[in-house]
């Protein structure tokens, strides 16, 4: 199969095509390999690439593969990695000075249980700095580019894996989402991310931003791609506390171009002041289509909006000051060579090794867990999370999906969001609500805008309604051609 032939092919329809003998895992691995040779100076989509490594083991899985060892429907397929998840023997550095040196000694659960499918890592790509950001322009490694408009930004912090995706880099990634950090670079690269329920899939080797908000997903070309990426890396961990014991992980059954009798909700508060006319079009487009198909579709009011961001980002913030107080220049990572004494060294190298955005989130959040301050700003934070959680819930006793758009904007230019910072946390209004109740969320392409920028489609469910989702992103997907109608 020739180069552009291979890298067409949905990561489904490649493991296909591998085990039917049509290609090889090798094979599909020198594409990928080929592509990063043409477009990565271009878009820079990834910190480290183990060439020999991603080879080896592309012959490894094919030999497993011949021999009927591996038989699901990933094995033999490029995968690449958000570099915030640990990799036994391959630099994980969060896209951050202070770890440029750090090997870790084991990989993190959702890697292995990929390695376990089959699935054959390139490399680890490209982020906001410890996944504080919204453009991936925090990046001590430099910025990625959004593959539809190299002048344009791929979104964050998960944007290399989105671009990696959108570029033909690897077939799907994987990413983590804090606020929105899969679904929000998945709408602006125009692929499927997906954001599971909180404690679906294992947080064991992602090194830590916000715990309580933190969940790995999928990045993919397809929805069916999506639904069977999340099956693999689901599973219960018992080395995370916060991991769930599911039973009802066949995502891939949810597969169903269905969505008559379904009831989507449409919050009045998602679409006032801010919102780009275009974006607010094509959803609203997205939103006929499935009325077309037979959903119930009606506008509601989902309350406490517009202190989300607030809410999210004084959570966060505490939470990222304590996760990163374990970086210190004494255990691992980043060490100032001038320092004198104790004291004067753990300065210079949080000083040194740290960038700006990152700083600046560890002050605010130590501002807002210090004496004085802890009951006027985190507590009272906790208190609107509970509420967001609770209408949430009273949306979900009337509508299976709620559906909105994902950022109010497309990819804005690159530089424009690093000199407002304020502006690049409201681009978080839509997404950050689900981290904080816990829900998952979906975005599709449904789109694009009059310059050519991808519109995403947010979806919407309750706990554990992954399933329903699926259906719904499916059906959407399948009736719009990817929005290419």
């Amino acid at each position: 199969m020739e180069r552009g032939q291979l890298l067409s092919l949905s990561a489904v329809e490649l493991g296909a095509a591998v085990r039917a003998g049509e290609t090889t895992a090798v094979e599909a691995m020198e594409a990928v390999l080929g592509q990063i040779e043409e477009s990565e100076s271009i878009y820079h989509c990834y910190v480290t690439i183990d060439r020999e490594a991603a080879l080896e083991k592309a012959a490894q899985v094919q030999k497993k593969i011949e021999a009927g060892e591996l038989t699901g429907p990933l094995a033999g397929v490029p995968v690449a990695v958000k570099d915030n998840l640990c990799t036994e023997g391959l630099l994980t550095t969060c896209a951050s000075r202070i770890l440029e040196n750090f090997v870790p000694t084991y990989s993190a659960e959702a890697v292995r249980n990929l390695e376990k499918a089959g699935a054959v890592l390139v490399g680890k790509t490209n982020m906001d700095e410890f996944a504080m950001g919204s453009t991936t322009e925090t990046s001590f490694y430099g910025e990625t580019k959004n593959p539809c408009n190299p002048e344009h930004v791929p979104g964050g912090s998960s944007g290399g894996s989105a671009a990696a995706v959108a570029a033909g880099e690897c077939f799907f990634a994987l990413g983590s989402d804090t606020g929105g950090s899969i679904r929000q670079p998945a709408s602006y690269c125009g692929v499927v991310g997906m954001k599971p329920t909180y404690g679906t899939v294992s947080r064991y080797g992602l090194v830590a931003y916000g715990s309580s908000l933190d969940q790995i997903g999928p990045l993919t070309k397809t929805v069916e791609d999506c639904a069977v990426v999340l099956e693999a890396i689901a599973s219960h961990d018992p080395k995370d506390s916060t991991s769930i014991a599911r039973e009802d992980t066949d995502f891939s059954g949810a597969l169903v171009n269905d969505v008559k009798g379904m009831r989507f909700g449409i919050p009045r508060d998602y679409f006032g002041e801010g919102l780009d006319p275009e974006v607010r079009q094509a959803v609203l487009r997205a939103a006929e289509l499935l009325k077309g198909q037979g959903a119930i579709v009606d506008e509601f009011d989902l309350s406490l909006v517009e202190y989300a961001i607030p809410t999210y980002y004084t959570i966060a913030a505490a939470e990222a000051s304590s996760n990163l107080e374990r970086f210190d220049g004494i255990k691992y990572g980043y060490r100032a060579q001038d320092a004198q004494g104790l004291h004067q060294m753990y300065k210079k190298t949080r000083s040194q090794g740290f960038g700006p955005e990152v700083k600046r989130r560890i002050m605010l959040g130590s501002f807002v867990l210090s004496s004085g301050y802890y009951d006027a700003y985190y507590l009272k934070a906790l208190k609107v999370k509970a509420m967001i959680k609770k209408a949430f819930d009273r949306a979900f006793e009337k509508y299976d999906c709620i559906l909105g758009p994902v950022a109010p904007t497309t990819a804005p230019k690159l530089g424009e969001s690093l000199s407002d910072p304020m502006k690049m946390y409201l681009g978080d209004i839509y997404t950050i609500s689900v981290n904080l109740a816990g829900l998952p969320g979906i975005s599709v392409p449904c789109g694009k805008d009059s310059k050519g920028l991808p519109v995403g489609l947010q979806l919407i469910g309750d706990c554990f309604q992954e399933k329903k989702l699926i259906r719904a992103a499916y059906t959407y997907e399948q009736s719009s051609k990817g929005g290419k109608e």
